[in-house]
């Protein structure tokens, strides 16, 4: 069984940083693909970022692109998101995942396990 607990949320002005871990326990998941994914209310739950198992290829979402930084640190078994020039429309409850597969994947689908949830709040 794999456990993961989303850490690091809270609430900013826009333009502030953010920086969300998750920590996996209970079973390896080095050689697994991570993702960070959020729901807005009212809204479904959409792809922000992934990291493959390598560590070396990462994808994310348009909006996020050039303001959000995904990493990991095996030793640590842990998954950084890294959010920089934070929006309003950046609200939402972030959640972290771990793929089935090594190779990274922005559909949900692909992911086993998910973390409860951290909430950011942006202020304008």
């Amino acid at each position: 069984q794999v456990q993961l607990v989303e850490s690091g949320g809270g609430l900013v002005q826009a333009g502030d940083s953010l920086r969300l871990s998750c920590a996996a326990s209970g079973r390896t998941f080095s050689t697994y693909a991570m993702g960070w994914f959020r729901q807005a209310p009212g809204k479904e739950r959409e792809f922000v970022a992934v990291i493959g198992g390598s560590g070396d290829s990462t994808d994310y979402a348009d909006s996020v692109k050039g303001r959000f930084t995904i990493s990991r640190d095996k030793a640590k078994n842990t998954v950084y998101l890294q959010m920089n020039s934070l929006k309003p429309e950046d609200t939402a409850v972030y959640y972290c995942a771990k793929g089935q597969y090594y190779l990274a994947s922005y559909n949900q689908r692909e992911y086993d396990y998910w973390g409860q949830g951290t909430q950011v709040t942006v202020s304008s």
